[in-house]
């Protein structure tokens, strides 16, 4: 099953209590798409950067097999950039410059060989453009998932909300879903949320797991426990590149397959903060990805008798 991510590819500084790193690759489309490579080889990707973009972050995005047919490089101008640091807990971050650069303008162009995808995930950007991603399709992919972030609840609600009802699947996290339905109960702001239009509902509490919802259906997969911590950046990406990467390999759209799903996003997610940037995940290998999803099963897996 063929899988299209839209979303940012950019350079990112960081500092953390562990460390710093200079003008590295990031951006959500770029995690997206290579925690996707690993279940899905027809991972394809639109996106926008500057002449200014490492030759090195394209080799990488090659040699997973991603197709960049729908990157745009715009000559003469610079990429996306953000730069942060996080503090003590890694939970919390302040932001220390933003670039927009080529995103200022950004309009995206599905190539023509990608406007019958099966699997299509919409990356954090302003609700309208993607829509306009979404209107491109041919056909209406057999499943949209859309990312979001409480910036567009501030400044785009309309077009947010329009968004949210012609997606199969959500994914923000608690204080987004908390801010959306202004419910403190995740569990009564889930039900909000899915009456608005979306099947599926992924809630994102970084350490703390992830939540899935389903009608009236819960699962919960908690966050593996790490020795190592450096960047949480792009881990959610991550999550999510993983999810929709295992479900267009299976082309199952079930509960159950969502669930496994979870595990797997989590999985992959769990390797990205290991390192700065995309560093973890590019060299990770698929032997280390499947002990690692042992590592949650083991966590979460137990026998007990109800007496």
């Amino acid at each position: 099953m063929s899988l299209l991510v839209v979303g940012t590819v950019a350079l990112d500084s960081i500092e953390t209590p562990f460390g710093k790193a200079e003008r590295i690759i990031g951006g959500s489309a770029t995690h997206f798409a290579l925690a996707a490579s690993f279940f899905n080889s027809d991972t394809r990707l639109v996106s926008v950067i500057g002449e200014d973009f490492p030759v090195e972050g394209l080799k990488q995005l090659a040699q997973h097999r991603i197709n960049t047919e729908g990157l745009q490089v715009k000559r003469g101008e610079k990429s996306f950039f953000w730069a942060g640091r996080y503090h003590i807990d890694m939970n919390t971050r302040d932001t220390l410059d933003t670039q927009l650069n080529v995103l200022a303008d950004f309009d995206p162009v599905v190539p023509e060989s990608s406007k019958d995808v099966d699997f299509l995930m919409l990356g954090n950007l302003m609700p309208s453009i993607q829509r306009k991603v979404l209107e491109q399709m041919h056909e209406r992919p057999k499943l949209v998932m859309m990312d979001t972030m409480n910036f567009w609840m501030d400044t785009a609600w309309d077009d947010l909300m329009d968004m949210i009802s012609r997606v199969d699947v959500l994914t923000i996290n608690d204080e987004e879903a908390r801010q959306l339905t202004k419910e403190y109960s995740l569990v009564k702001a889930a039900k909000q949320i899915m009456q608005r239009g979306p099947r599926f509902l992924v809630i994102k509490k970084g350490e703390n797991g992830a939540l899935l919802f389903h009608e009236n259906k819960l699962f919960f997969a908690p966050a593996l426990p790490l020795e190592n911590v450096f960047d949480p950046t792009g881990a959610g990406d991550s999550f999510a590149g993983g999810f929709i990467g295992y479900l267009s390999s299976k082309n199952d759209l079930s509960f159950n397959s969502m669930k496994r799903a979870v595990i797997y996003g989590s999985a992959i997610a769990s390797f990205c903060v290991e390192k700065f940037g995309i560093e973890r995940v590019a060299e990770l290998t698929q032997s280390e990805l499947d002990d690692r999803v042992q590592d949650f099963i083991d966590l979460v897996q137990f026998d007990i008798d109800l007496v």
